[in-house]
C-alpha cells in the first residue's frame, strides 16, 4: 500500500532505526542498571527472535490495520464518525483510544495464560535495554491483530492515524525498555505524561507484585487512573526476568521461538531440566 510505503517505510522506519541507534549508544554511556549478561549475546538472541515478528508487523499487521481503517472510512462506523470536530481533535481521540486499549491488552497478556505463554518470551530477558524492545514472539503479534484491529474499527481511526500511532508506539517501546539513566528529577516530571525507563524497569522485575504494575505503553496516566502504577522502587535492587526461567543458558533464540508451544512453568516454579 502506498501510504505504508510513504509514511512507515520511507519516514517512520528510518526514524525508528535512528532512535534505536541513539538509545543504544546513550545507554552504553549512562547505564541505569548493572548488566548481568553479555550485551552482544543478548543482542543476537533478541534480534533473531524479533525477525518473524518484524516480518509479520510489516506484511500482516500494518496492512490489515490500514485496510480496516480504509474500509471504515466508507462504512463510517466507530466513535470518530459519530461527531464533528477538527481533524486534530479526532486524531487525539483515536490516539487515546488506541493507547488505552493497548494498556488493557498488556494486562490481558499477563492475566490470561494462553496469552502469557507468548508474552513470557519478552519477560524472560535477564537484562532490560533497548534490544529487549525487539524481543517479542511472532505469536503475540498475531494475537494482537484481532484485538487491536477491533479497536481501530471502534475508534474510527483513519489509516494515517493508525500509522502515526504505530510509529510512536514503537518509538515509545524502544525508549522505556532502554537502560538509559536520565536525570532523576527530569524523568520524574516526564513520567507524569509518558512511560520512562525507571517506570518500565519495575514492570520487568522478578517480584510478581512489581511485574503486575506499570502496564502503560505511551501515556503513563492509564496506570494512575486504574491504580496499577508502582514507583519508588530502588533500581539497584531490581532483578530483571522471570524466576522460573532463571537459567540464561537455556534461553537461546531457538528455545524462545518454540517456548510458547511447550508447557509454561509457573512464576516461581523451579527448572527441572
Amino acid at each position: 500500500m502506498n501510504i505504508i510505503r510513504r509514511l512507515f517505510d520511507y519516514k517512520g522506519a528510518p526514524v525508528l532505526a535512528a532512535a534505536f541507534f541513539i538509545l543504544f549508544i546513550a545507554e552504553s554511556r549512562r547505564q541505569l542498571r548493572e548488566r548481568t549478561q553479555s550485551r552482544k549475546d543478548r543482542m543476537v538472541i533478541n534480534t533473531l527472535v524479533s525477525l518473524p515478528a518484524f516480518f509479520l508487523l510489516r506484511f500482516l499487521f500494518l496492512p490489515l490495520m490500514v485496510r480496516l481503517a480504509m474500509k471504515n472510512s466508507k462504512l463510517k462506523w466507530g466513535i470518530n464518525y459519530q461527531y464533528s470536530a477538527p481533524p486534530f481533535i479526532k486524531g487525539l481521540v483515536a490516539f487515546l483510544i488506541m493507547d488505552y486499549t493497548n494498556y488493557l491488552w498488556h494486562i490481558l497478556n499477563h492475566k490470561l495464560s494462553w496469552l502469557w505463554r507468548f508474552h513470557v518470551v519478552h519477560h524472560s530477558d535477564h537484562d532490560l535495554d533497548v534490544t529487549t524492545a525487539l524481543r517479542f514472539h511472532f505469536g503475540e503479534l498475531i494475537g494482537s491483530v484481532f484485538y487491536r484491529g477491533a479497536f481501530v474499527f471502534i475508534a474510527g481511526a483513519t489509516a494515517l492515524q493508525v500509522l502515526i500511532y504505530e510509529i510512536l508506539f514503537e518509538g515509545a517501546t524502544q525508549f522505556h525498555h532502554s537502560n538509559l539513566k536520565l536525570p532523576f528529577h527530569f524523568e520524574k516530571a516526564l513520567n507524569k505524561i509518558i512511560v520512562t525507563p525507571r517506570m518500565h524497569g519495575i514492570h520487568h522485575s522478578v517480584i510478581k507484585e512489581e511485574t503486575d504494575s506499570n502496564y502503560s505503553v505511551i501515556f503513563s496516566f492509564w496506570d494512575r487512573l486504574h491504580n496499577t502504577v508502582r514507583l519508588n522502587v530502588n533500581q539497584d535492587l531490581i532483578v530483571i526476568g522471570v524466576p522460573s526461567y532463571s537459567n540464561a543458558d537455556e534461553l537461546t533464540a531457538g528455545y524462545l521461538l518454540k517456548l510458547p508451544f511447550t508447557r509454561i512453568r509457573g512464576w516461581d516454579e523451579k527448572d527441572r531440566s
